[in-house]
């Protein structure tokens, strides 16, 4: 790969690295390529789950939450089982008021949910956004910078495969739509070249 330092470090590359793409998507990864052009590329290539996972990992944490969320809260239909509904109910307060007690109301109602589903995914990424990992009166465990992002990834992936899985690539285009969308929303790319 040819290009300055500064296309070397540039955001594509960076957040493919944290997002731990795949070997095939990692393949396409160039300096110089514009993130939203990788993400093209990506879905272009049928690899869904490496563009989810490189979205997540792009957004600001509260709004790849409210992606992840919104994914969730679709793939769950018009009436969720109560703890699905609880999971997302949880995670939604938290996303229209990120208070320290709304992130761990999330996570309970995540773990009722289980967390091999969208909607657990969803609350675990709420949990995951800061805070501490530890008990209220323990000394504080942040989470990891990139938990959050790898929940969102969960939600928004199970979202699209856990139901009717033969319909995957029209609601990982969808799902990968609507992140893009965000993602222009909040400004986090620079203008393409």
């Amino acid at each position: 790969m040819s290009g300055s330092p500064a296309q070397a470090n540039s955001k594509t590359v960076m957040i493919s690295t944290v997002a731990e793409l795949g070997e095939e998507a990692m393949a396409l990864v160039r300096p110089e390529l514009h993130p939203l052009d990788l993400v093209a590329v990506l879905m272009e290539k049928s690899l869904f789950p490496d563009a989810v996972r490189f979205i997540a990992h792009a957004l600001p944490k509260r709004e790849a939450v409210w992606w992840g969320w919104v994914c969730a809260r679709r793939s769950a239909g018009d009436n969720p089982p109560p703890k699905i509904k609880g999971a997302l109910d949880a995670t939604e307060r938290w996303i229209a008021q990120p208070s320290e007690d709304n992130r761990r109301l999330a996570m309970a109602a995540a773990e009722k949910a289980e967390l091999a589903t969208a909607a657990g995914c969803a609350g675990l990424a709420a949990f995951f956004s800061g805070g501490s990992l530890g008990p209220p009166e323990a000394p504080p465990v942040p989470p990891g910078e990139f938990l959050a992002a790898k929940a969102v990834a969960g939600a928004v992936i199970f979202a699209a495969v856990a139901k009717e899985p033969e319909l995957a690539p029209e609601k990982f285009r969808s799902f990968v739509a609507q992140g893009v969308e965000v993602s222009n929303r909040v400004k986090i790319w620079e203008p393409r070249a």
